[in-house]
């Protein structure tokens, strides 16, 4: 099994819980049975145990079974054997973008590597769906290395279904990010678009 993106992954998750969350209360609701019960029979303690065994190793499971079906899991453990089909590298200070592109054309099925650095504060990198969901995000941390080059905060991410994002910083840092109407100052429109998908997050 694969998922494609994060919204796959959590419709996934949703229905795994739902059911695991109906299971547990079942449980709950067996024991209130019996407990109103006029006879208690102590054969019922053998089923009890064997199902909080199976919960406990369905919980676990879901977990293996699911790991390395993220799609950026795999893809972060091993970065150092992949080259990117593109490279974009952005600076930010005082709550400002420094050096963004207009706008951003990706390629489905291109893996893309994010390049942020900070020149003062914490500030995040984060990706969003028209609709306000998130696609991905990262923290970036300001400081510089021995020869006094900021320090690269990065990611690497494969897109596989069309769509435009926007971009903003995930991180709180400070109250200059907005302004007296609360409008986002770092918030930037449709900067990412994916082109070339198929229904399914096919190329």
């Amino acid at each position: 099994m694969n998922f494609t993106n994060s919204m796959e992954l959590l419709a996934f998750h949703e229905t795994a819980y739902t059911i695991y969350a109906l299971m547990i209360i079942s449980v709950i609701a067996w024991f209130g049975y019996n407990l109103t019960r006029k006879e208690a029979k102590s054969v019922v303690r053998i089923p009890f145990y064997w199902y909080m065994a199976f919960l406990v190793a369905g919980g676990v499971g879901h977990h293996i079974f699911t790991y390395n079906a993220i799609p950026w899991v795999s893809q972060d453990i091993s970065r150092e054997h992949i080259t990117p089909d593109a490279k974009y590298q952005f600076e930010i200070k005082d709550h400002k973008w420094i050096n963004l592109p207009k706008k951003i054309t990706i390629q489905c099925g291109q893996t893309i590597e994010f390049d942020v650095r900070s020149h003062d504060l914490v500030y995040g990198f984060g990706l969003f769906r028209q609709d306000g969901t998130l696609v991905t995000q990262m923290q970036v941390n300001p400081g510089t290395d021995v020869n006094g080059i900021l320090d690269s905060n990065d990611m690497l991410w494969t897109f596989h279904h069309n769509g435009v994002f926007d971009l903003t910083s995930t991180e709180y840092s400070g109250p200059d990010q907005y302004d007296e109407n609360g409008r986002d100052l770092m918030f930037v429109p449709k900067l990412v678009e994916v082109v070339g998908c198929k229904d399914g997050g096919q190329k």
